[in-house]
């Protein structure tokens, strides 16, 4: 019979001395103890004998250099990189060394960027989130609070003209109380210690927001005035707490706003790439598992026909169509739709039709009448359905 001891170091996971960690199954006997443990900041016992492991509590005991596999979770072996390290230090950087394993693979993202986007949130760092729309930016920040299981804000600053009411609060009257002031939800989150604040379609904000954030995103402040007033109250900014922005950034995007520098170097910026023509197709199929391999490879061409274009010294278009579209124009086809039909409805309309057969709308017909010649050859293989699950976090 073996009697170990570990400690917790989060709602699910435990480590040995060595810094060995097991993270329990979900509603489990090793879930349940090591949670409580963890919040009566005591150890956690484990006792196996003759094959079968039992989970317990108790208040003291010695932390144990077992790294074997326990029943109900899952054993991630520490690796010291280097010894004259913290061991905090060591910890951090193989958390970030194994992170590309946890990319969802509805997301595509480099390897090097996520790591510098997981590394960045775990350091605390401003991020901001840019490129194209429809390139998954916000999908890459919600994959990073979904990895780090941390206590997640968000707020869509490009939907909001009162940024006062929904990064401040409001003043109030009614007749039993008369005047009160009640705080946004932007209030709590700040409070919320290692909490993940999502900040979508900041550069579509209203420029009130942005002075507002001022001294919340600065690393020297970190406070929020709640009036401006001399001798106002503030709120501090908890320790830990990360905020996320997306932005587009472009002469094309007219409805955004130009970010003031002294906002822009408040983030370190994370800069999302738009898909080639393979990865277009991988995400596709991924999706569309039973979409004719002819569509997948059909919608991918004509995206990726748009995005080489545009790389040209004269492009005939100004702008590309969309990973968000090119997953539309999927949808539609697995739903009985043409190619020529799901293009005419989510993709020309995108696209400038005066000039006649120079316009932008006639070069993407062109890249569609391409494949249109095989309507039939192209309109089989939708049998089965399609991962629905995945589709809806992709869009």
């Amino acid at each position: 019979m073996q009697k170990l001891f570990f400690n917790p170091v989060s709602d699910t996971a435990m480590t040995n001395k060595a810094g060995d960690i097991w993270t329990a199954k979900p509603n489990t006997k090793a879930a349940e103890k090591i949670k409580y443990s963890y919040k009566n900041n005591i150890v956690v016992s484990v006792k196996v004998e003759d094959g079968i492991t039992t989970y317990g509590t108790a208040s003291t005991g010695t932390i144990t250099n077992y790294n074997e596999k326990l029943e109900d979770t899952k054993l991630k072996l520490h690796k010291v990189v280097d010894p004259k390290l913290p061991k905090e230090q060591n910890d951090l950087i193989n958390t970030i060394k194994e992170s590309p394993k946890q990319i969802p693979e509805v997301l595509k993202i480099s390897d090097l960027k996520w790591k510098y986007l997981m590394r960045s949130a775990m350091r605390g760092k401003n991020i901001m989130m840019t490129g194209p729309s429809g390139c998954g930016k916000t999908m890459a920040a919600k994959s990073v609070v979904n990895t780090l299981g941390r206590p997640d804000f968000y707020f869509n600053l490009g939907a909001t003209q009162d940024p006062r009411s929904t990064l401040i609060g409001n003043t109030h009257f009614n007749k039993e109380d008369g005047t009160f002031f009640s705080e946004a939800l932007f209030v709590k989150a700040i409070q919320t210690p290692d909490a993940v604040i999502l900040l979508d379609e900041l550069s579509r904000a209203h420029p009130d927001a942005h002075n507002i954030l001022m001294t919340v995103l600065d690393q020297g402040q970190r406070y929020l005035r709640l009036d401006e007033a001399e001798g106002s109250p503030t709120i501090e900014v908890a320790k830990g707490v990360t905020f996320i922005a997306t932005a587009n950034i472009g002469n094309e995007y007219t409805a955004t706003r130009v970010m003031d520098r002294a906002l822009l170097d408040r983030f370190i910026i994370v800069e999302m790439d738009v898909l080639d023509k393979e990865q277009e197709s991988d995400l596709l199929t991924y999706l569309f598992p039973k979409l004719a391999v002819k569509n997948i490879n059909a919608i991918a061409d004509i995206v990726g026909g748009t995005r080489q274009e545009l790389k040209s010294e004269t492009p005939r278009i100004s702008t590309h169509i969309s990973t968000r579209n090119s997953v539309e124009m999927a949808s539609l086809i697995y739903d009985g739709f043409k190619l020529e039909e799901a293009a005419e409805v989510c993709i020309y309309p995108q696209y400038d039709a005066s000039g006649g057969i120079d316009s932008e709308r006639t070069f993407v017909k062109q890249l569609v009448q391409k494949w249109s010649y095989d309507e039939e050859a192209l309109d089989d293989g939708n049998d089965d359905l399609f991962n629905v699950e995945d589709t809806e976090t992709a869009s």
